[in-house]
């Protein structure tokens, strides 16, 4: 709902399912919540819009509940004055219990969370009835985040990557990050195994069971990035790329 896309997206299902182009149970589609203090009915915006009986994943988009600006629409986590400007009254656990409810009503087959660091992660455990089935947070070659991928995979919840290329030139310029694209050890590795130095950092998160969601509207990239499929790195080269942790955030 953040993005703003899922009318187009929903638009673009119907004309698939219509078509007979490909049918829903073929598709996992997931959405994000952002209204903490409203979650079904952000649910039920979400799917009007995308035009769905029911979603496969929902997540928490963030730990923090912004102000409520109405169903559909997220406020800004700062006021005038750069402050963080949160809804302090809603907790994640409640967040949490309501998101839980999406499940019991049918609207919704698994949920999970979003940003969420380590220990908010535990205390997720902690308080779910149902337990979270993916956390999807940002890790890359400069930010490798091994025990929070270790923690979610020994209790059961699947660790994705967004952000799986480090932001790449877009929060260069933005945030000042520094690109895990351009480091001497991907580059090494990608002329060795003849493949592109993302195709590289993204199969290195795959070979340690963590899901990987780059993004591109580039119909080239989207086939460069469903060949990391198609290839393995040794042993050696993954502890190689293990070595390279700047334990460096490239997003908010």
């Amino acid at each position: 709902a953040h993005y703003k896309s899922e009318a187009d997206v929903g638009n673009a299902l119907a004309e698939a399912f219509e078509t007979g182009l490909v049918k829903r149970e073929e598709l996992f589609i997931t959405s994000k919540a952002s209204n903490h203090g409203h979650v079904v009915e952000a649910c039920k915006n979400s799917l009007k819009k995308l035009r769905l009986d029911y979603l496969d994943l929902y997540l928490v988009h963030y730990p923090l509940a912004t102000k409520h600006s109405g169903v559909g629409t997220t406020a800004s986590l700062l006021d005038e004055n750069k402050v963080l400007d949160i809804d302090v009254t809603v907790s994640l656990e409640t967040t949490w219990h309501t998101m839980e409810k999406t499940v019991y009503l049918g609207l919704v087959r698994s949920i999970g969370l979003s940003n969420y660091e380590f220990f908010l992660t535990r205390d997720c455990l902690s308080y779910a009835k149902i337990k979270p089935q993916v956390s999807q947070f940002e890790t890359h070659p400069y930010f490798q985040r091994e025990s929070l991928v270790r923690f979610c995979k020994k209790h059961g919840v699947t660790p994705m990557a967004h952000t799986p290329l480090g932001g790449a030139t877009a929060n260069v310029k933005a945030f000042g990050s520094i690109s895990p694209l351009e480091d001497p050890v991907l580059l090494g590795l990608a002329k060795k195994y003849k493949k592109s130095v993302a195709q590289i950092a993204l199969r290195w998160n795959i070979e340690r069971d963590t899901a990987v969601i780059p993004k591109s509207s580039k119909v080239e990239r989207l086939k460069e990035n469903l060949e990391v499929l198609n290839f393995k790195l040794e042993k050696e080269d993954i502890e190689l790329i293990n070595t390279i942790d700047k334990k460096s955030r490239t997003t908010l």
